[in-house]
């Protein structure tokens, strides 16, 4: 059973995601007591591929408070554990043009703590106005489909 600790809503908004991965992250003591208390936020984050390894950048984990001087530095530079042949295939897709790895949310399954990545394509502003649009549309029809069935 999974129990999903945060997700990142504005990446639906903001991208086209075409496909789903996951990964593991690796972090210390206290991030691990934040993460499950969910004082987590993804929002501008992003994933990169560097030397053959995979990092999360801006990912914001809020200090444990009980955690004094072992505490952690809320913004820095997260290693995510993937396979490496998947590393390796996910480069390859990201230099393709518009390309980005965006974290979708962040979840416990098993006592793991676990990242799902997205590789998104930028949506331009008129295509964020016809997702509205259709949205709405929707809700609309809905209501009256609604109204409908109360008569």
């Amino acid at each position: 059973m999974e129990k999903v600790v945060s997700k990142n809503r504005k990446a639906w908004h903001d991208f086209h995601i075409d496909e789903a991965y996951e990964a593991g992250l690796v972090l210390t003591g206290t991030e691990v007591k934040s993460v499950r208390n969910s004082r987590v936020n993804l929002k501008d984050s992003y994933a990169k591929v560097e030397d053959g390894e995979l990092f999360l950048y801006n990912m914001h984990i809020s200090p444990y408070d009980p955690g004094n001087r072992f505490n952690h530095e809320p913004l820095r530079t997260r290693k995510l554990l993937m396979h490496k042949v998947e590393i390796s295939r996910l480069a390859g897709k990201i230099q393709e043009k518009g390309y980005a790895l965006i974290p979708l949310k962040i979840y416990m399954i098993r006592g793991l703590i676990k990242i799902e990545l997205g590789l998104a394509r930028g949506k331009k502003k008129y295509d964020k106005r016809r997702d509205i649009a259709e949205r709405d549309s929707k809700r609309e029809m809905e209501r009256e489909f609604k109204e409908k069935q109360k008569i």
